[in-house]
């Protein structure tokens, strides 16, 4: 079986569909939970502009650190939906 891609869905099969994406936005932060390095944010880019292209619904799903089943303030996504909303 030859693996396929993203790219070898055509718009028909995407559009208004939920398209549940995993992505790695586990980015490092400061003191003041500002992003320092945006390039796994950057990466997924190209994915998540595709898929708007062809009109797919996106879910994104991540984590970031590694909380232990907890809900820890400074480690939720708000500073990565700030940037990918940039």
């Amino acid at each position: 079986m030859q693996k396929k891609t993203i790219k070898d869905l055509n718009k028909n099969q995407l559009e208004g569909k939920r398209v549940l994406v995993r992505v790695d936005f586990n980015v490092p932060l400061n003191e003041e939970l500002e992003i320092t390095d945006d390039t796994r944010i950057k990466a997924a880019l190209s994915t998540i502009k595709y898929l708007i292209s062809r009109q797919a619904k996106v879910v994104l799903m991540s984590h970031l650190g590694r909380p232990k089943g907890k809900v820890v303030e400074k480690l939720r996504l708000d500073p990565v939906a700030k940037r990918l909303s940039e």
